[in-house]
């Protein structure tokens, strides 16, 4: 089978196409036949040896895949071989097979294809737990997005809105602009200027007549976390998630304290390995979504296999709407 492995890290470029054995399951796995492979930010953190989970070379990145299961292994009931399925990993997506566990793997509702259920992996997840879990989201409150026209932001509008949200979208142009007005923010936050300490405060308190965002999902850090948590409400939870905007910020403890206001993170793994069935809840709930009509995945583009660096330099200047794919060719 054909995967490609980062033998030494660098830029997407580095990335090879290599000619592997076929995978064989053990006992307690399963062979799935890769369909298509979700392509996320850390995806490059991961090439570029910058990820904070790095497995021994040669290795094959990816960590969100759907396809077909071709094999399982004697200790495996719940799955069986043609079944179509999502797969959460830590890595290995990127080929044309892939072993994974039953922890890590969800049968697709009927009609959701596979590149369409590729875009619904990590981000989803990462956006769903951010929300509700770190984030304590309640219907009915505002919700204010950093990086809302990615993969990451994207997500977290359309489970806001189908949790019951209101959602301030954070945009950096007028096409993303366009973009989320599209897919269902309420409002669009400017942060294209170079200060926007109080420009972000004063936009959030026109869209709320005052109150401010009850939630933060914060994929972004630098400057937007620390204008952030000046335009939050009282009692509001900020989360971080990461930080493609390049800068960790540091933030002034005392302005917790005169708000009332709290900071969490999320690592999306950690709920993967530690709490496998939280996961699956989510990831149920966000089919439920989906076939309510409120996930709707918005696919920029899908890559032929070979084209996964291109994808990669893509997502890694901050140019991907949505979400980007590799589909297999066969």
């Amino acid at each position: 089978m054909r995967a490609f492995q980062v033998v030494e890290h660098g830029a997407p470029s580095s990335l090879q196409v290599s000619e592997i054995a076929d995978l064989k399951p053990s006992a307690d796995q399963i062979l799935i036949g890769v369909r298509a492979a979700g392509i996320n930010f850390p995806d490059v953190l991961v090439v570029s040896g910058k990820y904070q989970i790095l497995p021994k070379r040669p290795f094959t990145p990816g960590k969100d895949l759907a396809g077909v299961v071709l094999k399982t292994g004697r200790n495996v009931t719940r799955f069986a071989a043609g079944d179509r399925v999502l797969c959460h990993v830590e890595h290995g997506a990127f080929a044309e097979q892939a072993l994974v566990t039953a922890d890590q793997t969800f049968k697709l509702p009927n009609g959701l294809s596979f590149q369409h259920a590729a875009a619904m992996g990590l981000v989803y997840q990462t956006a769903y737990l951010a929300l509700i879990d770190r984030g304590g989201f309640q219907k009915g409150e505002t919700v204010l997005i950093g990086g809302a026209a990615g993969g990451i932001g994207l997500a977290a509008i359309h489970l806001a809105k189908g949790l019951g949200g209101r959602v301030l979208a954070a945009v950096r142009n007028e096409d993303e602009a366009a973009f989320v007005k599209a897919n269902g923010a309420d409002h669009v936050i400017d942060i294209s200027g170079s200060d926007i300490r109080d420009s972000l405060r004063a936009q959030v308190q026109a869209a709320t007549n005052g109150h401010g965002a009850d939630v933060v999902l914060d994929p972004l850090g630098g400057d937007f976390l620390g204008a952030a948590l000046r335009a939050m409400a009282w009692c509001g939870r900020l989360v971080v998630i990461g930080f493609a905007a390049g800068d960790i910020p540091s933030v002034k403890v005392n302005y917790l304290l005169l708000k009332n206001i709290s900071i969490s993170g999320l690592q999306w793994s950690d709920y993967r390995d530690r709490t496998p069935s939280r996961v699956h809840e989510v990831q149920t709930d966000i089919f439920r979504l989906w076939e309510e009509g409120f996930v709707k995945p918005q696919l920029m583009k899908e890559y032929p296999f070979e084209e996964l660096p291109a994808a990669l330099d893509l997502i890694s200047e901050g140019r991907v709407r949505g979400k980007a794919v590799i589909v297999m060719s066969s």
